[in-house]
């Protein structure tokens, strides 16, 4: 299965159009945009969102995710992965590192695992 990304709201949506414009088919949204969940959704139903649709999370929230994240495994439950980003990562340089995902890997390989994107 194809990887699937969710892009948290502290992300520019214009890295969802650089993503699309290298690859039309990727299955690529920001929160808030039709088809995953509304701004000011809370970290841990954006986990149990993307844990039920299968998608792996990218993310630029250091200061509360890594806190719901721990606690979501704790507890028992799974993940389709989580890409922390780097600061100073340009919107060009994210959306190349993730369609390199999308286009390399397959979504069970990255199960469980949190990265810090770029690698």
């Amino acid at each position: 299965m194809k990887v699937r990304f969710p892009l948290d709201e502290n992300l520019s949506p214009d890295v969802v159009t650089a993503l699309k414009r290298l690859e039309t088919d990727i299955d690529a949204e920001r929160v808030g945009m039709p088809g995953v969940p509304p701004r000011g959704t809370t970290d841990p139903d954006i986990l149990a969102f993307c844990e039920a649709d299968k998608r792996l999370l990218v993310t630029d929230n250091r200061a509360t995710m890594p806190v719901y994240l721990a606690a979501h495994t704790e507890h028992g439950d799974h993940h389709w992965g989580v890409f922390e980003t780097r600061h100073a990562l340009s919107i060009g340089e994210l959306a190349a590192e993730l369609h390199l995902v999308w286009a390399a890997s397959e979504a069970e390989e990255w199960i469980d695992r949190l990265e810090w994107i770029p690698f």
